[in-house]
This record gives structure tokens, C-alpha cells and sequence, in this order.
């Protein structure tokens, strides 16, 4: 078995990782656009909804590809909490990353406008419903904090390996491969 995830896995993990980055900021910015003049916060909205299924689709690819291609074997030195906390983190991220964007898209089902996805209409199939839009906007909210946090603990562990352990952990995510000599 490969000590490296498969090409296809680097790739999807650091495209996620770009809109997910990008889709948070591009969040918190657009939380205090006005909402006047008409159109703009909504182009914006639509963006950001386009971009958060986007992420959820992909999501949905590493499901698929992770099931199909098993991660690469841990390094056996590797103590047993902190392969434990990588997969607690590793599963609560995949969680978070899905339910993003399912309660977002849920939360605009339940606005009563239309979701475009990249300017092409999706169909509607929800009801205005103040309640349920409050509610999917709640969950979509608070998972944001959730996954910033989990974000933050991923990165701060890929540095400590990267950086401390050098223990090959991060160069098995990392899209270049060190020369070989």
C-alpha cells in the first residue's frame, strides 16, 4: 500500500480546501452588504450558493473516491490518541462539509426565492416558510463556527507533522512529491 494518497484524493482535498477558504470569506463579507441597490447582495448570495454546492458535490466525489481507494497506513510509530483525534476530525469535517451546504441549500429552499446555481434556475419545490428557513439558517450558522474550528485543529496538527514530527504524515497530502535521491 502507498505511504501517499491517490492523486485524485490530493486533488479533491486541496479543491475543497481552496472554495472552502474562499467560501468563508466570501461569507463573512457578504453578511453586511445592504440590501439596497437591488441585486447586488443577491448576485452575491447566488455566488456564494453556487459555490457552496459546489463543495457539496465534491464532497460527495471524496465519499465516493475514499470508498473506492482506502487512506494510506498511519506510520506505526504514530501514538494511538492522535490517530484516534485524526479520525474524530477527518469524519467531523466530511460531517460538516456536507451538512454546510445541505442546510444552506435548504435554508434558501424555505426563503421562498430561487436558488440559481451559476445563473441557471433550480428548480423550486419549497414553500416560503419563515420558520424552517430560521431554523436550516441556524444549523448552516452554527456549523460554520463548528467547521473553523476543526479547520483550525486540521491545520495546526498538518504543521506539528510537517514541522515538529516530520514524520511523513503532511507529504502524504501534499500535491508535490519530494525528489528522490
Amino acid at each position: 500500500m502507498s505511504a501517499r494518497y491517490t492523486g485524485t484524493a490530493v486533488a479533491l482535498h486541496w479543491l475543497v480546501a481552496a472554495l472552502v477558504f474562499g467560501q468563508l470569506a466570501l461569507g463573512w463579507w457578504m453578511i453586511d452588504l445592504p440590501k439596497s441597490p437591488p441585486g447586488l447582495r443577491a448576485g452575491w448570495f447566488n455566488v456564494h450558493k453556487s459555490i457552496g454546492l459546489t463543495i457539496g458535490l465534491l464532497m460527495l466525489a471524496r465519499l465516493w473516491w475514499r470508498a473506492r481507494h482506502p487512506a494510506p497506513a498511519l506510520p506505526a510509530a504514530l501514538p494511538l490518541w492522535q490517530v484516534l483525534c485524526a479520525r474524530m476530525n477527518h469524519g467531523a469535517l466530511y460531517g460538516c462539509l456536507l451538512l454546510m451546504p445541505l442546510s444552506g441549500y435548504l435554508g434558501s429552499v424555505f426563503s421562498g426565492y430561487q436558488i440559481k446555481y451559476f445563473g441557471t434556475a433550480l428548480p423550486q419545490w419549497g414553500w416560503a416558510s419563515p420558520g424552517l428557513k430560521e431554523f436550516f439558517s441556524g444549523v448552516h450558522f452554527a456549523t460554520v463556527w463548528v467547521l473553523m474550528a476543526l479547520i483550525a485543529l486540521h491545520v495546526a496538527a498538518a504543521l506539528r507533522h510537517l514541522i515538529v514530527n516530520r514524520d511523513g504524515v503532511f507529504a502524504r497530502m501534499w500535491p508535490a512529491q519530494p525528489a528522490v535521491r
